[in-house]
């Protein structure tokens, strides 16, 4: 299969989450463009390709270590170009008065205030350079609201709002943010939640499959081209024929 290429040669690409899963998948696909990629996670992942992201270490929660990676990142490659938020957590499948109130907000931190935390610290640098590109992931739960998935559901309801705003407060700074809505796509993530539920997220989909990281990234890699020039506090669904509007 022929898919699209795009020169990112002397670009910097930071990517959240990207030890593994769609994170990784992102990094990769920077970085046969051409672009340095950095992954900020609480780990590095697999080291052993050649094209494996520069790893610094940030938790998405903890606002005072995304300080601290984007100051490492600008010293040492100088600019960021592309941010992909991506980290997240999808916790348990259970009905909402099962959940423990914990992990509810561990869920709705991790999604939906760690892509506040990095936006803050990283939209101003972007600003300064006058250019920029911010890809927020969110989910298809975050339109559709996915039963027993209350807390990650009004996370990524809050990140598709969130990319809606930002994306017009920053329309005339030469920066674009866009956000991705993904039905369920097959990554480590799935194996948090039940194979009922992740069977039922299947049954909905017209094609009836997963997605793949790939496609989630080939979906971002153009919303940080040169290619995307006009669309900025959008959302683009990748649900295989699932989307609600």
């Amino acid at each position: 299969m022929s898919r699209a290429q795009y020169d990112f040669a002397g670009r910097v690409a930071v990517v959240t989450g990207a030890a593994g899963g769609i994170g990784r998948a992102i990094c990769n696909a920077f970085a046969r463009g051409g672009a340095r990629t950095v992954n900020w996670d609480r780990v590095p992942g697999s080291l052993d390709t050649q094209d494996a992201p520069r790893h610094i270490e940030a938790d998405v929660t903890r606002a005072e270590t995304i300080e601290a990676a984007l100051a490492a990142t600008l010293a040492e490659f100088g600019r960021i170009d592309y941010l992909v938020n991506n980290a997240g957590f999808a916790g348990s499948t259970v009905p909402l008065d099962a959940y423990d109130p914990a992990e509810w907000q561990r869920i709705v931190d991790v999604n939906l205030v760690g892509t506040y935390h990095v936006c803050r610290y990283v939209v101003p640098a972007m600003r300064r350079a006058g250019t920029g590109r911010i890809v927020n992931v969110a989910s298809l739960a975050g339109k559709e609201g996915t039963p027993n998935a209350s807390a990650y559901s009004a996370a990524k309801a809050g990140v598709i709002a969130l990319t809606k705003s930002l994306g017009k407060e920053l329309a005339q700074t030469g920066i674009l943010v866009n956000g991705i809505a993904p039905a369920a796509v097959q990554t480590p993530l799935l194996a948090q939640m039940s194979a009922a539920h992740v069977q039922t997220m299947i049954d909905k989909s017209p094609l009836g499959r997963l997605g793949t990281v790939d496609e989630v990234a080939d979906l971002a890699l153009w919303l940080c081209s040169d290619s995307c020039t006009f669309s900025t506090g959008a959302i683009f669904d990748l649900s295989g024929g699932r989307a609600t509007y």
